[in-house]
């Protein structure tokens, strides 16, 4: 236990050390604004990921590395749990450390962004630990722990409906069927809707908004190519531990002395379908591969030793194999994930070539600052009664992060949540406007005038400086602004 806690204690030293690196992704600035205005749902999420914000905000203020802290943990604590998946398992120590090492690199990853996939993941994998400690103890007890682990999960992200359906398969297609006549698991089923209810009253109060959000989102994924090659994507998220999750399934589903494990062969096997159905993004099953990890530490320390008795040496060789594939997978996604290559180095080409997000953390300071100098060129009269319209969530988390120190207003927007906002009272009468479209600004009001473009201090090529960088600043409103308004609201 205490060695997985150092290892898992390294990584959260790795993302603390580079996090205050580069800058807030443009999603990071998002959340930070929501996590500004608590309550028990927005648009794009369930509570939970603003709600470790603000908790972030309180302890750090708006130190970068702090604002990742929670998400790194998160992802700490799933490296802990997968090791003691392979604990329960039966595997000793060697098994715990191989299990934990191949959950490392998901765990770098997803600790890199403070985002709500670093805590879904946790909540997937605290699931399948107590799903592994229901099935070792045959203690109906756990199923309490497991329904609230889906409570929490469905807090954080509504993607624990595809594991859930993993469950309900495995209970219906295993021998947990015995359990559906045992009150504990009806007392799992109440904690996961008790936790869950604030968050489902939000949306019922507002429309079930984030299933109109949902629906947008992957059918913008669907058209722009991101739900492509998904089987491929898996190879994709495991690297080199491959085989390992491979024979992780095969153990779960295959074996004839742990018949009690083939609820987790389905608890991956459903959601995988049911992925590949809907298309979904390749990412999304990524929560399901410790528990098989687990496993395929178990079952490869077993083979080990039978191996080790006939052919030593070839039980060493194998053994180093395994440690230098797993190292390899740490290092690279440490190389592209992490912001730690110098900006427009060979290595930096490389990682932006592999991993996008990393330019999306470039120039928010430049695009305030630009926004400021534009505000401080304006007349006295337009600057009384001034305000900021963003046409995405980076860019009005930016000017409400950054723009205090300017004297700049908070910006409105009709992204997410920024729209429930509002606008302002009074509404402002001239407007810098960024992020929105020539087309869009003259058909929607009366004089606009190119003022600016977006830049940043390094020359990076990024959403901001190709699709939108264009900065206006426009007056009079073709239509009142309520009308306007109603017409604003969009999802990203």
């Amino acid at each position: 236990m205490a060695i997985l806690i150092y290892v898992a204690l390294a990584t959260l030293a790795a993302h603390v050390i580079t996090g205050g690196r580069y800058g807030f992704h443009r999603d990071e600035l998002a959340t930070l604004d929501d996590a500004r205005h608590l309550a028990w749902g927005y648009v794009a999420y369930p509570p939970m990921t603003p709600f470790f914000g603000r908790l972030s905000l309180i302890l750090f203020g708006t130190s970068l590395a702090g604002f990742r802290f929670f998400a790194a943990l998160a992802e700490a604590a799933a490296v802990v749990l997968t090791g003691l998946m392979a604990r329960e398992m039966g595997g000793r120590r060697g098994a715990q450390l191989v299990a934990a090492a191949a959950a490392i690199p998901f765990c770098i990853a997803g600790g890199a962004l403070m985002q709500y996939v670093s805590f879904d993941y946790l909540c997937w994998v605290l699931t399948a630990y107590f799903v592994v400690r229901l099935l070792t103890s045959n203690d109906p007890r756990w199923w309490v722990a497991i329904g609230s682990a889906i409570g929490l999960g469905m807090m954080a992200k509504y993607g624990m409906v595809f594991f859930v359906a993993g469950i309900v398969a495995a209970v219906l297609l295993t021998d947990l069927r015995r359990y559906l006549k045992s009150k504990w698991l009806w007392y799992g089923v109440a904690a996961s809707l008790v936790i869950f209810l604030p968050n489902l009253i939000w949306e019922a109060r507002h429309g079930f908004v984030s299933v109109d959000f949902l629906r947008h989102i992957h059918a913008r994924d669907i058209r722009i190519g991101r739900t492509k090659g998904f089987l491929p994507g898996q190879i994709n998220i495991t690297l080199f531990a491959f085989p390992l999750w491979m024979m992780g399934l095969y153990f779960c589903l295959f074996s004839r002395t742990e018949k009690r494990f083939r609820a987790l062969g389905w608890m991956y096997v459903v959601p995988l379908l049911v992925f590949v159905i809907v298309k979904g993004r390749s990412y999304y099953l990524a929560a399901a591969y410790p528990m098989l990890y687990a496993a395929g530490s178990v079952w490869g320390e077993q083979w080990l030793a039978s191996l080790r008795i006939k052919w030593p040496r070839w039980s060493v060789v194998l053994r180093a194999m395994v440690w230098t594939a797993l190292a390899a997978d740490i290092a690279i996604v440490a190389a592209v994930t992490l912001p730690i290559a110098p900006i427009n180095s060979a290595w930096w080409k490389v990682a932006v070539g592999i991993n996008g997000d990393l330019r999306e953390e470039i120039g928010w300071q430049e695009l305030v600052g630009t926004v400021a100098q534009i505000r401080d060129s304006l007349p006295a009269e337009d600057r009384a009664r001034m305000g900021i319209l963003a046409g995405n969530y980076g860019e009005a988390g930016a000017v409400d992060l950054y723009g205090p120190r300017y004297g700049l207003p908070g910006a409105i927007s009709g992204t997410n949540s920024f729209w429930e906002r509002g606008y302002g009272n009074p509404p402002p009468e001239t407007l810098i406007v960024l992020g929105l479209s020539p087309r869009f600004v003259t058909s929607n009001f009366v004089s606009c005038k190119l003022v600016a473009h977006t830049w940043n201090r390094y020359g990076i090529e990024n959403e901001e400086t190709r699709d939108h960088p264009d900065i206006f600043v426009c007056r009079g409103p073709r239509q009142s602004w309520p009308e306007f308004w109603k017409d604003f609201r969009f999802f990203g």
